[in-house]
């Protein structure tokens, strides 16, 4: 299962951990294609070539595969979509949910994992 957008995807949660482990950041968004993701998906795609040390990733939220970020501890509380975490080397950095807009997506990626 893949969302229709412009963004690199995650389909497995084999490949979420070989992302994860391969690159220092990561920022997955686990939503659907509804009013509270796009806007996010929206900023990552405009964000890529700012932050081009942080590989930015989508993720369906429906698929089975979807239960490596649905079940992560720093997910637990989490009532709204999209789940948003960011890895750096490999571990949870931070993780939101429900609609994000630009400032407080960039002021994540600035503290997490610095300025490019």
């Amino acid at each position: 299962m893949v969302l229709p957008t412009p963004l690199k995807h995650v389909e497995t949660a084999d490949e979420l951990t070989k992302i994860i482990n391969e690159n220092e950041n990561v920022m997955v968004c686990c939503g659907r294609m509804g009013p509270m993701c796009i806007p996010v998906y929206g900023v990552m795609e405009e964000l890529q070539e700012e932050y081009a040390h942080v590989d930015f990733r989508d993720m369906a939220f429906d698929s089975p595969e979807a239960h490596a970020i649905r079940n992560l501890p720093e997910c637990s509380s989490f009532m709204g979509l999209p789940f948003t975490v960011y890895f750096k080397n490999g571990k949870v950095a931070a993780a939101t949910s429900s609609i994000q807009n630009r400032d407080q997506i960039t002021t994540i990626l600035d503290k997490e994992f610095g300025k490019n």
